[in-house]
This record gives structure tokens, C-alpha cells and sequence, in this order.
């Protein structure tokens, strides 16, 4: 692109005169900013106040469409919606701007509209700096008021991410009250139904883009719902440092990530509902989990739940941050449970809450632990929450070789795992094993060996006869109520049994009676088949007979064509013997005019031939002046000869370019009217 202005040079447009504006971190570069599709100059005016600046957007050849005339003309109704004030623009035109546009050929169609200024969003993602709690959601419904708006006009800005999103609300220069807090820019790919379908369609941004939509252009009315719900969720989750720390670089979520249960979506998703409520991780939910843009939650959708977040709802930083709290008593509860569990000879230990949990691993990634056991941890919870225990054992089987044993988590991961199989495999005579495993206990051995030691010292071997006599007989009525109860087991299971075979008798006898339905069925069918069979053959004789009468009435009819077309057969070769009579007479008096015609084109080429040798030794004659004029320091003198040797040359370029040098004389005389600073070589 030869179109590189300096700082503080001059342009005029539409009468108006501008100043290329300087860099603030390089004053002596332009101010510039690279786009997709050309290259945005800020422009001063030079009589006006600093909000009052323009962009100047020149397009790579590209993009030069001159349809964006058209465009920006129905563009200009959309400027006073808040967000869009970029629509208010004016291309630079051969009509209007010709002047310039030949000094600059670069300008043609460029556009200028007026220069946002603040950051963009994507500026806040790479500084990875937290945003105040109010910041946040203000420049969340500022977004989605600006998307309300144009889905009720039937717009879409069709590439939305975070270099397009500009931030007036950082702004330091002072700016008109009203102004929106967010701003819109690159909006040539917009949809409306009054526009036509840009030439050229993006299929939108890394980070932002739904892998499910389809890659070849997004240009729809539902084309920044995806997109718009992605930002929205990173402007909430942006007041939460995690989330900060947790991003991925130019955006919150690597591209291959999008619609996937990768670890930054949940940890994004817990931190919108523990700070934001779940009405808002609802509707972020419906759009990572959407199969088309039309099923993601509307801007009206976003605007209507985040205005109804007051000031009371919005997270107050704690000096000392709760998730630390958090933690400490997570912990705390983990080796009190493992304690008492332990002093009661028991091998059950109770796990941490869900809530509990996530405090915990939320403030681990806060510390910056994000290990493997943290990732297996989430995505176990996460598949006990989507109700599938069997994935979520095999991950907490997995996760139990990488804790530390006897710690807190190895406790709750042995618990799960526990938990699961007993709900994976359930066991029907659970009570009696509970008794056994009771029975078989090292503290309950222990216990009833001291016990008998004691009783041994102390008690005179009477009573312990005595209590045993006594225990054996309560031993026999115990085994006498086992023997009872057994019995009534018996007898239910045969109740049972009797039932069941009764249940499958009536069964087998309703099987059996939808069979012979279904045989009466078949029968009725197959005699409807061959009565259908039956009238096919009968239809099928009379289409036969109906055939073989036309094909005798056809026969006739053929004969009697036969015999007229012998007739105008006859008629037409009489007549082809007069047409060629006359064409023989035509092309004689066609070749006679040919004849003449041809020597006057010869007349005429020879009589442009001397003219085009007389013309070539003028373009010499006026390259030697222009070359001269050079020489002798006189510019302007060479520059008019210049002109008249590029308006004679553009006569007849193709020839003039292969007659010697001629053509290597007109390269040096274009590259000296682009640049007068150009020295034109002797020849």
C-alpha cells in the first residue's frame, strides 16, 4: 500500500482539512491502527475539539468494493443507534474526491467516520487486568443494549470479538454526555435486509466463533448471539481474577475449545453463578450449548436479566478474599471427619459438599494450582452432577493414583469411588454384611478380648456358667426366630415364584391370542393381495387391447404423413433451386463490396501506419524535451512535457510499447509524474 502518511501532514476532505494524527507511543510515527480489511488513520481536525476527530479506514485493493457507497448510504440511518456511531461515514468517491484520489490512488472508496476513543476489549483480555464489579456489568448491558437494538432493526455486526468491541468508558479525553460505554467498529460485513451480501464474508473470530455454525461466512440476523454471549460472559467474569489469570491470551477461550466441557467453561460458569446468579449462567449455558445461532439467547434476552441485577447484587471485594477462608475450613472439616472416622473403627469417611468443593478447587486455581488432580477433580463432579456414575468413577479411579494418601482428597476421591460402587452395584442382603463386617472389626476383637479378660478376674466361675446357660438359651431363641424368619422368607419367595409363573401363564396366553390375531390378519391381507393380483391381469388385457387398436390407427396415420411429406418434400426443393438463385446473386454483389471495403481498409491502415511512425518520433522528440527540461532544473516545464507524452502514449499504448525503447521511455515518464523526484535516465 503506497498511501503512508506522516504525522502532522495535511489532507483535505470534503472541503475540511485534516491532520494525520500522531502515535502517543511513537510521535513520530501516524497514529494507525491494522485491521482485517485495511488500515484506520486518526485524523485531527485542524479547527475542532479532540472528540471531534475522524478515522480514516483505507482497504487493502481487496476490499475497495464500490458498492460501499450503497452501503454506507443506508448505513447512515443506523449511526444514532447507541454503539454504532461508526455508521455515520462518507466514502471517498472519483465523483467528489477525484483530486485526491489521484494523488492518492490508495483513497478510492476509503471511508470516513468518526474516531472512537478508549480502548478495545481486546486491549483488557491481554492486559489481564480485573475489572471493578460495577465496570463489569455496566459494560455488559451497555453490549447487550447495543445488541437489543440492532436485532430489533434486523442488524447484526456479523464479526463480532473483542478488537471490534471499542471501550469509550476507559476514555481519557472528555467526551459528550450520552455517549454509550461501548462502541462498534469494522461493521463493513453488517447484515440488513436493505444491504447486499458482501462479496467477501468472514466466518468469524478465533475465540468467538461456534465450531457448529458453518465456516464458509456468517451474514444472518442471528450472526452476533454466539459471539455477543461470549463477550457478555467474559465482561462478568472479567471482576473475577481467576477468570483473569485463567484466559487464554487475545481471548477468554482457545478456539478449539468452543462448545466443548473444557476446564476454563466451568470455571468461567461457576464464577458467573457464584457472583452473578444463576439466571446468567442459564442463558451463557443456552449458548455454549446451542446447535445453531438462532437457538442462543436473544441481547434482549441478556439486557432484560442483567438489568435486573441491582446494586445490592453486585460482588463486594473482601480485603481478606473468602475463597482462602474457604479453603481453610474445607479442610479443616476434611481432617476432623477423617479423625472421628478413624477413632470409631470406621472405614467410612462423609465427602465434601458440591459447594464445598468448588470453593476448595477455586481457591487452589487462585494459588495457582492447576494440576492434573484439579482437572480429574472437576470433570468427576461435573459427570456426577450430569447424573452419569459410571464415567464419573472411572475419572475418580483415575484421580486416586495422583493424591497424596492419607490426605483430605484422598479421603472424599475414596468416599466417591465407595459411594458410586455401592450405587453401581447394589447388594440386597446389605444389612447382614454390615453385621459381619461389624463382627470381623479389629476394635470390635479387641474390645470383646478385654471385656472377657475383665469378666475372667472379677467374676466368680458360678456366674459365668450361669451366664452362660443364660446366653446359650437366648443363642437357641435367637436361632429359633432365624429358623422362623427364614422359614416366612421361604414362603414369601414361593408366593412369589407362584405369582411370577402366573403372571407369565397370562402372558404367554395374551401372546398366544395377539398371535392368532395377527395370523387372522395376514389371511384377510393375502386374499386382498390376490384379488388386487386378479383385477392387475384384467386391467393389464384391456390396456393390451386398447394398445394394439392404436397402433393400427398409428400405422395409417403414418402412411398418409408419408405421402405429404413426398408432396412437401417436392415443394421445399423447388423452392431451395430459387433461394439458391438468389443467394448466388447476393453473394456476388456481397463480394464485389468486400472487395472495396477491403481496399479501403488497406488505404486506412497505411494512412495510420505513418501517422503512428509520425507519433512515435513526437514521443521521442517530447521525452528528449521533458529529459532536458529535467536537467535544466525546470520541473514544472518537465513535468507538461510529461503529460502530453502520457496523453499521446495512452492513444495507442499497445503499439507504441513495442517500437523500440518507446515503451521503457513511457515507464520513466509514469514514474516521474507519481514522483517528480524521479530522474528520467538518458535515452
Amino acid at each position: 500500500m503506497s498511501f503512508q502518511p506522516n504525522p502532522g501532514d495535511e489532507l483535505i476532505i470534503n472541503g475540511t482539512v485534516y491532520v494525520v494524527g500522531r502515535h502517543p507511543a511513537a510521535p513520530g510515527l501516524a497514529y494507525a491502527q491494522a485491521g482485517r480489511q485495511g488500515i484506520v488513520y486518526r485524523l485531527d481536525a485542524k479547527s475542532g475539539a479532540p472528540h471531534e476527530a475522524k478515522a480514516l479506514k483505507v482497504f487493502f485493493p481487496k476490499f475497495r468494493i464500490p458498492a460501499m457507497v450503497y452501503q454506507s448510504e443506508h448505513m447512515e440511518a443506523y449511526g444514532d443507534i447507541p454503539g454504532l456511531q461508526v455508521c455515520k461515514r462518507d466514502v471517498l468517491t472519483p465523483e467528489r474526491n477525484g483530486s485526491l484520489i489521484a494523488e492518492q490512488p490508495d483513497l478510492l472508496y476509503a471511508v470516513l467516520m468518526p474516531w472512537i476513543h478508549g480502548t478495545t476489549w481486546f486491549d483488557c483480555l491481554t492486559a489481564q487486568r480485573p475489572l471493578e464489579a460495577s465496570d463489569s456489568l455496566a459494560l455488559a448491558r451497555a453490549l447487550a443494549g447495543i445488541g437489543s437494538a440492532m436485532e430489533q432493526k434486523g442488524l447484526a455486526h456479523c464479526d463480532l470479538s473483542a478488537p471490534n468491541v471499542m471501550l469509550p468508558f476507559f476514555s481519557e479525553v472528555e467526551l459528550p454526555e450520552g455517549t454509550s460505554a461501548v462502541q462498534l467498529v469494522d461493521v463493513e460485513q453488517m447484515y440488513s435486509t436493505k444491504m447486499d451480501r458482501p462479496d467477501a464474508l468472514l466466518a468469524g473470530s478465533p475465540g468467538y466463533a461456534a465450531h457448529r455454525t458453518v465456516h464458509s461466512g456468517l451474514w444472518s440476523a442471528y450472526a452476533d448471539r454466539f459471539a455477543g454471549a461470549i463477550i457478555i460472559g467474559e465482561m462478568l467474569g472479567w471482576s473475577d481474577r481467576v477468570i483473569a489469570d485463567k484466559a487464554w491470551g487475545e481471548s477468554y477461550f482457545d478456539q478449539h475449545e468452543m462448545q466443548t466441557p473444557c476446564e476454563r467453561y466451568f470455571i468461567l460458569r461457576k464464577s458467573l453463578e457464584m457472583r452473578w446468579g444463576s439466571k446468567v449462567v442459564e442463558l451463557f449455558s443456552r449458548a455454549w450449548d446451542s446447535q445453531d445461532l438462532s437457538s442462543c439467547p436473544t441481547f434482549g434476552e441478556w439486557l432484560v436479566v442483567l438489568n435486573a441485577i441491582t446494586e445490592q447484587d453486585i460482588p463486594v471485594e473482601a480485603e481478606a478474599t473468602e475463597l482462602e477462608t474457604a479453603e481453610t475450613a474445607v479442610s479443616a472439616e476434611a481432617a476432623a471427619t477423617e479423625s472421628s472416622s478413624v477413632e470409631a473403627g470406621s472405614s467410612w469417611v462423609a465427602p465434601l459438599g458440591a459447594e464445598q468443593a468448588a470453593m476448595l478447587n477455586h481457591a487452589a486455581e487462585e494459588q495457582g494450582e492447576r494440576g492434573v488432580t484439579d482437572k480429574l477433580f472437576r470433570q468427576a463432579r461435573e459427570l456426577e452432577q450430569q447424573n452419569k456414575p459410571a464415567a464419573a468413577l472411572e475419572v475418580y479411579r483415575s484421580l486416586y493414583h495422583f493424591v497424596e494418601e492419607g490426605s483430605p482428597l484422598h479421603v472424599e476421591v475414596s468416599a466417591a469411588i465407595t459411594g458410586l460402587e455401592e450405587q453401581l452395584n447394589p447388594e440386597t442382603p446389605e444389612q447382614p454384611k454390615k453385621l459381619a463386617a461389624w463382627y470381623r472389626s479389629k476394635p470390635f476383637i479387641i474390645s470383646t478380648a478385654a471385656a472377657v479378660v475383665l469378666l475372667a478376674a472379677g467374676i466368680p466361675a458360678v456366674n459365668i456358667l450361669a451366664d452362660q446357660s443364660n446366653q446359650r438359651q437366648i443363642e437357641a431363641a435367637k436361632q429359633e426366630e432365624a429358623a422362623k424368619a427364614e422359614e416366612a422368607k421361604l414362603d414369601a419367595e414361593q408366593e412369589a415364584v407362584q405369582k411370577a409363573l402366573a403372571e407369565k401363564q397370562l402372558q404367554e396366553a395374551e401372546e398366544k391370542a395377539r398371535q392368532q390375531a395377527n395370523q387372522q390378519a395376514l389371511a384377510a391381507q393375502k386374499q386382498q393381495e390376490e384379488q388386487k393380483k386378479q383385477q392387475a391381469l384384467i386391467d393389464q388385457q384391456v390396456k393390451y387391447e386398447a394398445y394394439l387398436a392404436q397402433k393400427e390407427k398409428e400405422k395409417q396415420a403414418a402412411v398418409k404423413l408419408a405421402a405429404q411429406k413426398a408432396y412437401d418434400q417436392q415443394a421445399k426443393y423447388e423452392k431451395y433451386l430459387a433461394w439458391k438463385k438468389d443467394q448466388q446473386a447476393r453473394a456476388a454483389k456481397e463480394g464485389a463490396a468486400r472487395k472495396a471495403s477491403a481496399e479501403a481498409e488497406e488505404q486506412r491502415k497505411a494512412s495510420v501506419h505513418v501517422r503512428n511512425k509520425e507519433n512515435v518520433l513526437n514521443l521521442i522528440t517530447l521525452y528528449n524535451k521533458a529529459y532536458a527540461s529535467q536537467e535544466g532544473g525546470s520541473t514544472a516545464k518537465a513535468k507538461s512535457f510529461a503529460n502530453k507524452f502520457r496523453a499521446l502514449y495512452d492513444s495507442n499504448p499497445s503499439y507504441y510499447r513495442s517500437v523500440g525503447e518507446v515503451g521503457y521511455r513511457a515507464s520513466s515518464i509514469y514514474n516521474f509524474l507519481s514522483d517528480t523526484n524521479f530522474r528520467l535516465p538518458k535515452i
